[in-house]
């Protein structure tokens, strides 16, 4: 069944047969309940099925894909039609999966930003094995005092480790990409800031950054009444500017926000 890509879905299927063991290696899956996200013509999904795993799950919005791959594969897996912005992972099994994702291109940081917001205490997956565009990808594993560094860095960096694993050339899939991608890893923090609403760290992060040239006295004075007490309690100088905090800090401030507040 011939199937051709939907620029609008931002489909590049990754063809690569390096790239595609690289991938499956890079956690163990044997005997794993495992996720995959836009599994397109399903090239990946049979490098994972040869790694044994107890069962796979693959969220592919496209119709025809998920008639394509259900020809293909029959039922070795199974296959949820839908937006994977629409789907609650959580309720997918009562087994922690392990998430496989060439994710497109166009919603890779919605997607992620969903799943972070939405992780409480308990994780639903064991570790996320994630495609973005380089240039994404650099700005999620930036950190403090470089110039990629923002407010999508601190978000992710709240309750995952990151690890780079590898930089992909955009002659390993079809169609080719104008791009580089990057292939991440990341991993549950054992112990992560809870912060009451996730809405106010997306706010805070973003009046600090939408300004990211300026000092923070601004932005500080945007966000508390009494924004030298604040500054003095953490000890942070206002004539920094937001790339200079560490994430870390970032958090406390949020923190202090949502006691004051109170």
């Amino acid at each position: 069944m011939f199937f051709k890509s939907k620029k609008s879905l931002g489909q590049n299927f990754l063809i690569d047969r390096n790239i595609l063991e690289l991938i499956v290696d890079t956690v163990k899956i044997t005997n794993k309940e495992i996720l995959e996200i836009g599994p397109g013509s399903g090239n990946l999904t049979s490098f994972i099925l040869k790694k044994n795993p107890k069962k796979v799950y693959t969220i592919e919005k496209d119709d025809e894909l998920a008639l394509l791959l259900q020809d293909k594969f029959n039922n070795e897996i199974t296959i949820i039609n839908e937006d994977v912005l629409k789907v609650s992972e959580e309720k997918i099994s009562n087994e922690k999966l392990t998430v496989f994702g060439n994710l497109p291109y166009n919603i890779s940081t919605e997607i992620l930003s969903k799943w972070i917001v939405n992780i409480d205490k308990d994780f639903w997956f064991e570790s996320l094995v994630l495609m973005f565009q380089k240039e994404v990808a650099d700005r999620i594993i930036a950190e403090s005092n470089t110039s990629k560094y923002g407010r999508l860095s601190i978000l992710s960096n709240w309750k995952l480790n990151i690890k780079k694993i590898v930089d992909i050339k955009p002659q390993s899939f079809s169609p080719r990409p104008k791009v580089d991608s990057t292939l991440l890893l990341f991993t549950p923090r054992e112990n992560f800031f809870e912060l009451k609403e996730a809405k106010n760290l997306e706010m805070i992060t973003r009046v600090f950054f939408s300004q990211r040239r300026k000092m923070l006295k601004k932005p500080f004075n945007q966000i508390f009444k009494d924004s030298k007490s604040v500054s003095k309690k953490f000890n942070i100088d206002l004539n920094l500017r937001p790339q200079n905090l560490e994430p870390e800090m970032y958090f406390k401030l949020v923190k202090e926000y949502e006691s004051l507040r109170n």
